[in-house]
């Protein structure tokens, strides 16, 4: 399957289910076994922070997977059954529907789009990613500095979704065949990798959402989508937030491990905690602007790799020889991706969209040929499930005995019930691991400070989890300690009710 970013996307450095899992250990531990490492972990009923976070998938309609639907018109369902909030849909290249200054084609376009619009919430966050071809010259700037004809483009895709009867272009009419609106639209993608420096990106932003708004004043905006790594948000976030005028209700940004492959699985690993500082600099810079100090961040991308073949077989990061990263949907992304949602959850990120739903071995949950499901997919709808949006939940104080190798997510919700989840992202060789096995834990999960529960189950997810069927969650008998075996990389989530 032919894949294109319409950047290279740069890298912190710093920074009803089915059955399968694992077999039943002591007291409703997964996947047993010996020669496991120790660990504990005791959660105390003190709360600490708020903790909600959406998760979401993405699309990229363009020439190359258009057809996805089309070819696989089942994958509606697995799609629906997700549960993502606000889809997020990037159309590039051919998927860009105004063709030339008097024509327009949404047929590529809308090939994705319409399918996305019918499942879960029907409120995809569209982002206008690229202008028609025709609004660049020939190193990719604006000839129109001042963006006033990408406003017009960017309000008739407003006519287009929103309003009744569409608009009409020298070639005709042109409406949407749903009538289902578009609320939520992104701003451009990643423009400090698209040749618009802050300055220039608040200019095309104020004039686009004012336009925009003419047309539909019940629209909301995602602003600026970084290509994010270490030390940006203070670098290009100033301009814009002391310079914008128009309405802002997210600001977004993407996040990546690596743009190569040979990268090992440490070094993955321990940028999650620069994704971390982003989004606190990205908070602190919005705290600067009184009208911006309420305005949410959304990481609207994020992988583990963000290398993809540029055509030819040649990678467009390194150059060299592209190779998928499997670990996008091995075992490795059971421990990565949980890891990654606690962190960035905690640090205030409200949404976490994985990039992207139907692709290879690296990007998809689904596979982008045939639509089978993939491991990923099964992490993603996971940590939808046992930790829905909300506002009345809170993460709760615990001690561990190995917080290096364990990420401990316990979260006490409205209604008393508690999650607990331990994702495992021990590396078994440091130095060497690619897509390793990780190293076998043994985790005792004390909640006698929480009192009594009348049911708790446990869910497993790792290198035994059918990709087919997903993981089976396992009645466990409540206790006041309760062990939960991880066989290598591997996410656990325990879920106790009053």
């Amino acid at each position: 399957m032919k894949f294109l970013k319409l950047a290279a996307v740069s890298v912190s450095a710093a920074l009803a289910a089915g059955c399968g899992g694992g077999g039943m250990g002591s007291n409703g531990g997964g996947g047993g076994g010996t020669n496991l490492t120790q660990a504990s972990v005791a959660i105390s009923a003190t709360k600490g922070g708020a903790f909600s976070v959406a998760m979401s998938t993405s699309f990229q309609p363009a020439e190359w997977d258009y057809t996805f639907f089309q070819q696989n018109p089942s994958a509606t369902t697995p799609l629906g059954k997700l549960g993502s909030n606000h889809i997020r849909l990037q159309g590039v290249s051919q998927g860009v529907p105004q063709t030339s200054a008097s024509t327009w084609d949404f047929t590529i376009l809308d090939a994705i789009t319409q399918p996305v619009l019918g499942v879960g919430d029907h409120s995809p966050e569209f982002q206008i990613a690229v202008a028609p071809g025709f609004m660049y010259d020939v190193n990719h700037n604006f000839i129109d500095p001042t963006y006033l004809q990408f406003a017009e483009y960017s309000a008739d895709l407003v006519r287009y979704y929103n309003i009744p009867g569409g608009f009409t272009a020298p070639d005709g009419p042109h409406a949407s065949p749903s009538g289902i609106p578009i609320t939520w639209w992104g701003i451009y993608n990643e423009p400090n990798f698209n040749n618009l420096d802050s300055t220039q990106y608040t200019q095309l932003y104020n004039a686009l959402v004012p336009a925009l708004q003419a047309v539909d004043g019940s629209l909301k905006y995602a602003a600026v989508e970084l290509g994010d790594y270490s030390g940006l948000a203070n670098q290009y976030l100033p301009a814009f937030v002391q310079g914008v005028t128009a309405h802002v209700d997210v600001l977004a940004t993407h996040f990546y491990s690596t743009c190569n492959q040979k990268d090992n699985d440490a070094k993955l690993f321990s940028t999650v905690p620069g994704f971390v500082s982003e989004v606190t600099d990205i908070y602190t810079q919005l705290n600067t602007n009184l009208a911006l100090a309420n305005v949410p961040v959304w990481v609207t991308e994020n992988n583990v790799n963000a290398d993809f073949d540029k055509g030819g077989g040649i990678s467009a990061c390194n150059g060299t020889t592209f190779v998928d990263d499997a670990r996008g949907s091995s075992p490795f992304f059971a421990a990565w991706r949980p890891y990654v949602f606690s962190q960035l959850g905690q640090a205030g990120t409200q949404a976490l969209y994985h990039w992207d739903f139907a692709a290879d071995p690296q990007f998809g949950e689904v596979n982008g040929n045939d639509a089978a499901l993939q491991l990923s997919y099964w992490v993603d709808y996971w940590l939808g499930q046992a930790f829905p949006p909300s506002a009345g939940s809170h993460v709760l104080q615990f001690t561990s005995s190995d917080n290096a190798d364990l990420e401990t997510l316990p979260v006490m919700n409205s209604d008393g019930s508690v999650v607990v989840m331990v994702a495992n992202h021990a590396v078994n060789s440091p130095a060497t691991d690619n897509n390793g096995p990780g190293v076998p834990f043994s985790v005792s999960v004390d909640v006698s400070a929480l009192g009594n529960f009348s049911s708790a189950s446990l869910l497993v997810i790792d290198k035994d989890t059918s990709a087919a069927n997903g993981p089976a969650p396992t009645m466990v008998t409540p206790a006041a300690k309760i062990t939960i075996d991880l066989n290598g990389y591997s996410v656990g989530i325990l879920t106790l009710k009053p």
